[in-house]
């Protein structure tokens, strides 16, 4: 490569990493209003109201009747957010997400839970009365007068009295009309469907000539109103009128609306989660990526000298162009607080390819060969490595798109983009800067370091004891579930994810003991919910989360204006989640299923890629361990088994198999090169020469996932903890573990000779 050609490729990345930064967080007109804000933000960041429904009963609904359901649900909502979705889960599964709105919990209340709507005469073709007016008790002791049935529905349905249903509305809304006195009121008018007029015309004549009776409408197990009929309506237009304030007529209609969908609906999961707590997520999570990012150029540079300055440009690059890539597809990607820790993850993990061609050079530097032949050669012999060990971390992220819970599929998106942008600067970028480094003058071996031949470590003469170790780190993961379990406490501490209720999170201006909690606050939110309180407070944060069983969406207005009112909590600050048993069970089967899919399925790979399945199971039992003792931590540290679990799982599944596969490569090739006469000396020199990479990488993604610890919000906590400690279980298992389990089955199972 030419001098001119040198600089200008060096240039032109240069120019490209600044340019394309500059545009994400100032623009192009250098306001601040970046490219990067036109990135789609999920719930978890921009604040707002999720909630997922099921059809009620056993059979499946047909296509036509889901989407006629989701059409008129996306009508709905959209009066809410224009960015509101409403879309298909499975084949009975509605979920909407409203984000960036302000009063969520209102929203959630005036969507209600969609379910039957029936019109119901006042007396039935006897002249007995179907409802009348009654004294009611409410939660809080005090009575009201209530419209209520004095039949069942089913009996309603068979004496005739039930005159139309939510199918024959066609639709429903608010607005105003003159009475007698001139004088503007708000009433709910009704437009029929060409059926429904027909049933409706008959009634309301009907209801003239009885003396004027009413027509009560019933909703989700209650009369929400129950209307005179003052002339017989025979076109299909009908109106509601009474002492109503805009909101009243508005909710009453979207009642309405909403009761005349096709299907019945239940709720399986809401959530609604704050503004302000979106805002700190992003700042905490981007001061979080800023440091570690800074953190792993320095160390590349220091350790790899002019290697890792390419590195360091290519790490940048890597970042601006992920970010480019949200914003390009901001319409198939949603990036989620969980998808922000996968690009985190990622820039840790973009190093690895770099660490195995850098510790390559070195090596063909070791061995007298010219800095640019040692170059050529190092990518080349580290391809295969690279590939390899990407495409079954890529195999993880793909699993977790397809089988793992909604709320993580933001992780496994990024995670799956950064593996493969990794990739391209790794093998492309980073090898055009130094190319272009070394035609404009630095050639010195020096600048670059040499390899020396390393004496191997007998790592395989200490195998028994680094299985003796492992076994007992798993036998006392379970010791602890027992434990846990016989105490009552459950053998693992499981979050609404896997066993339903709701969990409000709080943050508090300031903090609170534990004791102070069980004294002041539980008592408060024991009586307005009439449900047991579990407390668990956030590490080195204010907030508190506060589990309870499911509570609707009144009670859970209640309980948040409680904290505003008599604790001065920011309304914006708080997040609740409500999830139903049947959700919580899916969890944990749809958890396993995962994790036995993706240890398959590189299975799989690793057989057709090393054509010997012993390295494949090998791999699989170095995995299992990881699986095992990480769940060991689980136990002992009672950290939260939350959606992010599986996540977590799966995260370390891919990360752990990359580095045995790194080692496993190596041996193949000296295998190759030294023939089968001393397997085990292979095995310990293969683990010396991939020691280096095994530890650096590490030890990059380790900084990374602590930084997410220590400056991240409350929800990735759970999230990164126990990752911190399966990136170094990896590590172990890798270097201490798999060679050992390929000689133990080589020994058990010798391959067979070739005629």
């Amino acid at each position: 490569m030419k001098k001119s050609k040198a600089a200008l490729v060096i240039l032109i990345v240069l120019l490209l990493t600044l340019g394309i930064g500059y545009m994400d967080i100032w623009g192009y007109d250098g306001n601040g209003a970046g490219n990067a804000s036109d990135i789609k933000l999920g719930l978890d960041l921009a604040g707002g109201v999720s909630i997922t429904y099921q059809v009620v009963g056993e059979e499946a609904p047909s296509d036509t009747d889901m989407a006629d359901t989701i059409y008129k649900l996306q009508q709905r909502v959209e009066s809410y957010s224009t960015e509101a979705q409403v879309y298909q889960e499975g084949s009975n599964r509605i979920a909407i997400e409203i984000p960036g709105v302000s009063d969520a919990e209102t929203i959630l209340a005036q969507l209600g839970r969609p379910g039957a709507l029936y019109f119901i005469a006042q007396t039935d073709s006897q002249g007995n009365q179907n409802y009348q007016s009654s004294s009611v008790m409410n939660d809080d002791g005090t009575t009201e007068q209530k419209v209520v049935l004095t039949k069942t529905i089913e009996e309603l349905e068979a004496d005739g009295s039930i005159v139309i249903t939510g199918a024959d509305v066609a639709d429903a809304r608010a607005g105003t009309q003159q009475d007698n006195m001139k004088n503007n009121q708000y009433v709910v008018s009704l437009n029929l469907t060409p059926e429904g007029s027909t049933k409706f015309a008959e009634a309301t004549t009907r209801a003239v000539n009885n003396g004027y009776e009413t027509i009560g409408i019933y909703y989700d197990g209650e009369i929400i109103s129950s209307p005179r009929v003052n002339e017989p309506i025979l076109n299909g237009q009908a109106s509601i009128s009474g002492s109503f304030t805009y909101e009243e007529a508005e909710i009453l209609a979207s009642t309405i609306r909403i009761g005349g969908l096709n299907l019945e609906l239940e709720e399986l999961h809401s959530k609604v989660v704050g503004a302000q707590l979106g805002v700190d997520a992003i700042q905490t999570s981007l001061k979080a990526g800023a440091i570690g990012l800074a953190i792993v150029a320095a160390f590349m540079i220091v350790v790899y000298f002019v290697p890792g300055i390419a590195s360091a440009i290519a790490l940048c690059f890597y970042v601006v162009l992920i970010v480019l890539l949200l914003i390009g597809f901001n319409d198939v990607l949603t990036l989620t607080l969980p998808g922000i820790a996968g690009i985190i993850l990622s820039i840790g993990m973009a190093v690895d390819a770099n660490v195995v061609v850098f510790a390559r050079i070195r090596e063909e530097l070791g061995k007298g060969e010219s800095v640019e032949s040692a170059i050529n050669t190092g990518y080349a012999k580290a391809l295969s490595a690279i590939i390899d060990g990407n495409v079954t971390t890529l195999i993880a992220a793909v699993v977790l798109l397809f089988l793992g819970p909604a709320n993580v599929k933001g992780f496994a998106q990024t995670l799956a983009l950064g593996i493969v942008v990794s990739m391209f600067t790794a093998l492309f970028v980073t090898k055009w800067l130094m190319q272009a480094f070394y035609a404009l003058g630095l050639k010195n071996v020096a600048l670059y370091g040499k390899g020396k031949e390393k004496k191997p470590v007998d790592f395989l003469s200490k195998k028994a004891v680094f299985i003796v170790l492992s076994v007992a780190l798993i036998v006392a993961g379970f010791v602890f579930m027992g434990v846990n379990k016989a105490s009552g406490k459950g053998a693992l501490n499981y979050s609404l994810d896997f066993v339903g209720g709701t969990a409000t999170t709080v943050d508090f201006n300031e903090s609170h003991t534990l004791q102070d909690l069980t004294d002041n606050v539980v008592p408060k939110i024991e009586t307005i919910t009439g449900s047991n309180v579990q407390v668990q407070t956030v590490q080195n944060t204010n907030e508190v989360i506060f589990k309870t069983s499911s509570l609707e969406s009144s009670v859970r207005t209640a309980l948040e204006d409680m904290f505003v009112n008599d604790f001065g909590v920011e309304k914006t600050s708080i997040q609740t989640e409500t999830i139903s048993s049947t959700i919580s069970n899916e969890m944990k089967r749809d958890t396993i299923i995962a994790v036995i899919v993706a240890i398959l399925c590189m299975l799989v790979y690793i057989r057709v890629r090393f054509k010997d399945i012993r390295f494949g199971v090998s791999s699989v039992l170095a995995l299992v361990h990881d699986v095992l003792v990480v769940l060991a931590f689980y136990a002992a540290a009672r950290v939260s088994v939350s959606n992010t679990f599986v996540a977590c799982m799966l995260t370390i599944v891919g990360y752990s198999i990359n580095a045995t596969i790194v080692i496993f490569d190596r041996v193949r090739e000296n295998m190759a090169n030294a023939g089968k006469s001393d397997v085990k000396a292979i095995v310990n020199k293969s683990v010396t020469q991939t020691l280096s990479r095994s530890i650096f990488t590490s030890l990059t993604t380790f900084v990374m996932v602590a930084l997410l610890y220590f400056l991240g919000v409350s929800s990735i906590k759970d999230f990164a903890l126990p990752l911190m400690v399966g990136i170094g279980c990896g590590c172990y298992s890798s270097v201490c573990l798999a060679g050992a389990f390929w000689i133990i089955l080589s020994e058990k199972f010798p391959a067979k000779k070739k005629a």
